[in-house]
């Protein structure tokens, strides 16, 4: 069953997107809130994010507003392509510990 707020999200991203049949949102629930994880086209990563990050904190505001309607905390993951060019901290971390490993 979709919730409201994960129907909000695919609706949203998939109106901004040039490839909304790659948008995927999978919704999980814990102790700590409802959590939707977003994946989108590698293309479509820079239209989510925004500059400076401003669209991805946006979107983050609004699905707030839907969960406190919902008395839910609701929280965002934006899943980074594969392929994608972007270099991640994480990457750099990964490797930082393998120089420290020589």
């Amino acid at each position: 069953m979709v919730e409201k707020d994960q129907e909000f999200l695919e609706y949203l991203v998939k109106s901004l997107v040039d490839s909304p049949d790659a948008v995927k949102v999978t919704r999980t629930v814990d102790e700590m809130g409802v959590l939707l994880t977003l994946d989108v086209a590698a293309p479509d990563m820079s239209v989510i994010i925004g500059r400076g990050g401003a669209t991805a904190k946006a979107i983050r505001t609004l699905l707030r507003i839907v969960g406190l309607k919902n008395h839910a905390r609701v929280n965002l993951k934006i899943n980074e392509p594969a392929g994608s060019l972007r270099r991640s901290a994480t990457r750099e971390v990964d490797q930082a510990m393998e120089d420290l490993k020589l």
